[in-house]
């Protein structure tokens, strides 16, 4: 074992030991160790109707160094699963498959590949020894069972040290909070970004403000870039609309100068869920990046739902510049913006889609006074597989990801259809000067 991955383990033994401190509970029979996801427990608070998101851990043990093998064995309730071990820089090269049991029905799914095109940061928060490596999460809606297989089949010889499932329970919500409509209308906690509420957006795009809607916060301080003649920000589901844990987050947020472009994303998983399901999917992703990565938060900076409604993804500000952890490479430069859902297997990203991704990121990159569809050279801050460190990448202001990252992110279908957010972007109400 490398001197990291020694680190790693001792590191990650401190945070198994506050986790135990936390009251994890055992489960005999099963080897599934549950941890709460929140400092509060099992809820909020008394009779407040809030459950707090919760994670599962199951070890992937075994003889065999390449493989690892889990028969179908019941689990607690679950709605988001991935795979991750030890040490984030032992690159994984092989293939992880799943299935789930719908805990509704009994019905076993198909088998699901998970994706290894995650990557810790090239930040202080990427460099902390205990941040593990990890697949993406996979959404598969409530469950209660798992299968699941793993091979090592590139250079690797082996597979990972303390190699595990993790299984991700998002909890529940005060009932109608952060919960749309399933149209991507009428999202309660939504906020505008910019000085003053939102303003209708354009045919396609979240109508905002809705009731409850958050007035927009002047920013403050050196990290304050934004523009006083920048259109208002289109509506934005606050992170409370969304029923974010914010025990979970315990540094705060990291700012950079400025934002010049933004690394459109899709978090892969299923194109199945509902707009209703949006803010238990983005609650489970921040568990997963809390708990599984140990990243201080969620990776993206934005969320947009297959019906064109927009999620504050990490917390510091929705019109500051804040570091995010989505793009190795490029995170100092950037803001990212990712579609729930996967477009790399046959989805399709819908117009409201489409046009929510545009009006954001000419939003954005107008706070900073970015052209929506120019270039810009950025240079690439690690090695990532597209780009050497210290090499100077062309890029266009809104990329995707695999333009930074050797990735299928954000998948094909969202890939191609990028040349067309660009101009819509151009042609925003959102953008600077329109």
């Amino acid at each position: 074992m490398s001197p990291r991955g020694a680190r790693a383990r001792r590191a990650n033994g401190k945070k198994y030991a506050t986790w135990l401190a936390a009251g994890v509970v055992v489960l005999g029979g099963t080897a599934v160790t549950a941890v709460a996801a929140s400092a509060g427990g099992e809820g909020a608070g008394p009779g407040d109707g809030t459950r707090s998101a919760k994670a599962h851990a199951l070890a992937l043990d075994g003889k065999d160094p390449k493989r690892r093998a889990l028969p179908r064995t019941g689990t607690p309730t679950f709605s988001l699963v991935g795979v991750s071990w030890e040490d984030s820089g032992d690159t994984f090269e092989g293939t992880a498959q799943i299935r789930t049991r719908e805990a509704a029905t009994g019905e076993w799914s198909e088998w699901h590949d998970l994706d290894f095109d995650i990557r810790a940061p090239e930040s202080t928060e990427g460099e902390e020894p205990e941040v593990r490596g990890a697949s993406e999460p996979l959404w598969v809606g409530p469950s209660d069972g798992v299968e699941a297989r793993v091979v090592a089949d590139g250079e690797e010889t082996a597979v990972p040290e303390a190699l595990r499932l993790d299984m991700i329970d998002p909890g529940e919500t005060v009932k109608g909070k952060g919960k749309g409509k399933g149209n991507g209308k009428d999202n309660g906690g939504t906020q505008g970004g910019g000085k003053g509420d939102a303003e209708p957006p354009t045919s396609g795009a979240p109508t905002g403000p809705a009731p409850g809607a958050v007035p927009a916060q002047e920013p403050t301080g050196p990290a304050a870039t934004t523009i006083p003649t920048a259109p208002t920000a289109p509506a934005v589901v606050s992170r409370a609309g969304w029923g974010a844990d914010e025990s979970l987050v315990q540094d705060p947020p990291s700012y950079l100068n400025e934002v010049d472009a933004v690394f459109v994303h899709h978090t892969a998983g299923t194109n199945d869920y509902t707009c209703a399901d949006s803010p238990a999917v983005i609650r489970a992703i921040l568990t997963y990046h809390v708990r599984t990565n140990s990243w201080n938060d969620v990776g993206y900076n934005f969320f947009v739902d297959k019906c064109g409604t927009v999620f504050e993804g990490r917390a510091g500000g929705v019109d500051r510049p804040v570091l995010g952890a989505h793009t190795y490479g490029f995170n100092s430069y950037s803001s990212g913006v990712s579609l729930l859902g996967d477009y790399e297997n046959g989805g399709t990203p819908t117009a409201a889609a489409r046009q929510a991704i545009a009006d954001l990121a000419a939003w954005k990159l107008g706070l900073h006074g970015v052209d929506p569809e120019a270039e810009v050279a950025l240079t690439a801050a690690a090695d990532t597989g597209v780009w050497k460190k210290g090499q100077v990448a062309t890029l266009n202001t809104i990329s995707g990801h695999r333009d930074g990252y050797a990735t299928l992110c954000p998948g094909a279908t969202l890939y191609s259809a990028l040349p067309g957010i660009r101009t819509t972007a151009g042609a925003s109400p959102y953008a600077i000067g329109n």
